[in-house]
C-alpha cells in the first residue's frame, strides 16, 4: 500500500499499525488532534525581526525540491516545512541568535525533510537532504534572497544532517560537527520536534526530553495552534502554502 485509503483516517491506520508510505491529512485526524489538545500554556509568540518575517514569506518552496513529489502535500511536505521554519524563527528569537544565524536556522528548517523517500521511518533522510542542500546551495539561498558563504552552507547542512539523529546516538564525528553548528542545530531539531502535533499517535507528540531547548514547553501551545489552524485551512481548500501563511498571520508571526 502506498497511499492512504479514502475510507481510512490516519488515526485509524496508526492504531492498526498500517500507516502507508505516503500519509495525507484527513478530517477525522484533524478532529482527533483538536479533541486531544494537551493542557498547554496560552499560545504566544515573540515579535519576529523584520528579516525573519521576510524569510518566512519565501515559504512557497518549489515541489521540485522534494525527492518524492508525492510527499509535497503529505505530513512531511511543504506545510510541515513551513511550520518548522516558522518555529525555528521563533526559537532563534527566544535564543537571541543574530541575524545570520537566525536566517541559517530558518533556511535549514525549511528544507530538512525534502529528501525523504516516504513518510515512515526513513532513516538517513537528513544526510540525503544535507548533501542535496550543499549541492544546490546557490539555488536555495537565492530563493530566500540570501548570499551563500561556505560557513553558512556547512552550518545549515550540519543542522539538516543531524536533525533526525538522536543526541544519544551521536558518534564522535557527529559531536564534532554539532560543536561547529551547535545553536543552529539545536534550534532546527527543536523546531522539527515541536511540529509533531500533526502525527496520529499521542506518543509521537512533542517531548522535551529529546531536545536541548529551554523554551520548548512554553512554545508547545503555539506549535499546536499552527498545526490545527493550517491543517484545517488546508482541508477547507487552501493550498499548502496559503494554509500555513494563514496560520502564521493568525498567530502574529507575519
Amino acid at each position: 500500500m502506498s497511499t492512504t485509503p479514502l475510507t481510512a483516517s490516519l488515526i485509524d491506520l496508526a492504531a492498526r499499525g498500517q500507516l502507508p508510505l505516503h500519509q495525507h491529512m484527513d478530517h477525522a485526524t484533524v478532529a482527533w488532534i483538536s479533541d486531544n489538545r494537551p493542557d498547554l500554556p496560552l499560545a504566544s509568540a515573540p515579535i519576529l525581526r523584520t528579516r525573519s518575517k521576510e524569510l518566512l514569506t519565501h515559504g512557497e518552496l518549489p515541489s521540485r525540491w522534494w525527492a518524492n513529489p508525492r510527499l509535497y502535500t503529505s505530513v512531511h511536505g511543504v506545510r510541515h516545512a513551513m511550520r518548522t521554519a516558522a518555529l525555528a524563527a521563533v526559537l532563534a528569537e527566544t535564543n537571541g541568535l543574530d541575524d545570520a544565524d537566525a536566517a541559517t536556522a530558518i533556511l535549514a528548517a525549511a528544507v530538512h525533510d525534502c529528501q525523504r523517500h516516504h513518510d515512515q521511518d526513513d532513516r538517513g533522510h537528513g544526510a540525503r537532504a544535507a548533501i542535496w542542500l550543499a549541492a544546490n546551495a546557490d539555488t536555495v539561498w537565492g530563493h530566500f534572497g540570501l548570499a551563500t558563504t561556505p560557513r553558512r552552507i556547512v552550518q545549515a547542512a550540519t543542522a539538516v544532517r543531524l536533525h533526525d539523529v538522536p543526541y544519544e546516538a551521536f558518534t564522535a564525528g557527529d559531536q564534532s560537527d554539532h560543536a561547529r553548528a551547535e545553536r543552529i542545530t539545536d534550534v532546527v531539531k527543536a523546531a522539527d520536534a515541536l511540529d509533531r502535533y500533526r502525527l496520529p499517535k499521542l506518543k509521537w507528540w512533542p517531548d522535551a526530553r529529546y531536545v536541548r531547548e529551554s523554551a520548548f514547553d512554553e512554545l508547545r501551545g503555539l506549535a499546536f495552534d499552527l498545526v490545527l489552524i493550517s491543517e484545517r485551512a488546508y482541508l477547507a481548500g487552501a493550498s499548502g502554502t496559503a494554509a500555513v501563511r494563514y496560520a502564521l498571520a493568525e498567530k502574529g508571526l507575519v
